[in-house]
């Protein structure tokens, strides 16, 4: 497992959760200056600096309950709000999208030009906000130092740890169903066809050297595909043509998208049990969680501007609907986390709370590990 591929997960998915949101403030005909309002407040506490250097901080991936209870954190960080269900497919969108990007991505490494794609994107939603693009092009610079001089290897096994952590996620989404490049069952369809990596050569040809590294023959084989050499090597750049299409924003042109629960998801219980049983990383995932919360700066509303409800399904009878009949074992939980008054970690509990709400609780324990546990509601 990689300690390098957490900032990498969460800015792709960030944008993907972006992409989604922008395209319902469309398709709910939300006010103009609102819709730029929440955009503007989620990718500036998106791309706090605080909060970038806790996520570049090496570090072990934890749970998607542990994810998806940052992503809460952050979409609710304007006057938008969401209900369950229309959380539940906000993340459920996000995360097989960017599971179907690094599927097909040509080689390991351009898993950093998807994240590249996605924040290119980004900064055009806030081409009017200075402030916030110094912000995006800081976390560009901060994965360029990260990841420039990564080797092959070392982009294989962050494509690797990617991969175990979307093994079990078989969502349905119409978008790629209709594109047909989803199964019924949820599994994605690779493609034999395309531009190959760059830096390879079609295949359909086998050279054999001699012991002198001479080439003494040729065959030629049928591969079954329409392969095509890659024109170019996509930009790693601030700014650049990245060629790779991977990551851009399928949602620029309105489309229904609904996401369906396939039978092997379904049938995850006995696999997937993040919610009915005690999780014996428990105290190190709320340590993450705190620390990126802490570095989370939200920004309360000022003024008396009203908030408003963002609906991700097309009527709110589907979104209960949907809430009703989402099986157990894949509803995530959210992870409330309360202050305690204890005298030894005042100063370090006031560092990770910030702007959440307190409530006074006070407790005695023994470990850094047992006073973080009490700060959760639940698990």
């Amino acid at each position: 497992m990689s300690v390098r591929t957490l900032p990498l997960l969460f800015l792709n998915l960030g944008g993907e959760m972006l992409y989604i949101l922008d395209q319902r403030l469309r398709a709910q005909n939300i006010p103009g200056d609102k819709a730029r309002k929440v955009l503007n407040d989620i990718i500036s506490t998106m791309f706090n600096r605080k909060f970038m250097e806790e996520l570049f901080k090496p570090q072990e991936l934890y749970s998607k309950k542990a994810l998806r209870t940052v992503y809460n954190r952050l979409a609710h960080a304007s006057i938008m709000r969401l209900n369950q269900a229309s959380m539940d497919k906000l993340y459920d969108l996000m995360t097989m999208a960017f599971k179907y990007q690094v599927l097909l991505c040509p080689r390991p490494k351009d898993v950093l030009l998807v994240t590249f794609n996605h924040l290119d994107a980004i900064k055009g939603f806030i081409q009017d906000s200075p402030t916030i693009l110094n912000q995006v092009d800081e976390t560009f610079r901060q994965l360029t130092d990260t990841y420039g001089s990564l080797s092959a290897g070392e982009f294989q096994l962050i494509r690797q740890t990617l991969l175990i952590f979307f093994q079990d996620l078989h969502i349905r989404v119409s978008i790629f169903l209709k594109d047909r490049v989803q199964n019924s069952n949820g599994r994605f369809v690779l493609p034999v066809s395309g531009p190959v990596p760059w830096g390879t050569e079609v295949p359909g040809l086998i050279r054999m050297f001699n012991n002198k590294g001479e080439e003494v023959k040729k065959t030629e084989f049928k591969h079954g595909g329409n392969y095509v050499s890659a024109p170019k090597e996509g930009s790693f750049e601030l700014y650049g043509d990245r060629v790779l299409k991977l990551g851009t924003n399928m949602y620029s042109v309105n489309r229904t998208v609904e996401t369906h629960m396939s039978a092997a998801s379904k049938n995850l219980t006995s696999q997937t049990q993040e919610n009915i049983t005690p999780n014996p990383l428990a105290k190190e995932e709320l340590n993450f969680l705190a620390r990126l919360m802490g570095g989370m700066e939200i920004k309360k509303p000022s003024g008396p501007e009203p908030g408003f409800r963002l609906n991700l399904f097309t009527t709110d009878e589907e979104e209960e609907h949907a809430a009703q009949s989402r099986p157990e074992e894949l509803t995530y939980d959210i992870i409330n986390i309360q202050a305690i008054q204890d005298q030894q970690q005042k100063e370090e509990l006031a560092r990770i709370m910030g702007e959440f709400e307190i409530k006074e609780q006070p407790r005695q324990s023994s470990s850094k590990g047992d006073d973080l546990l009490a700060m959760m509601d639940e698990l």
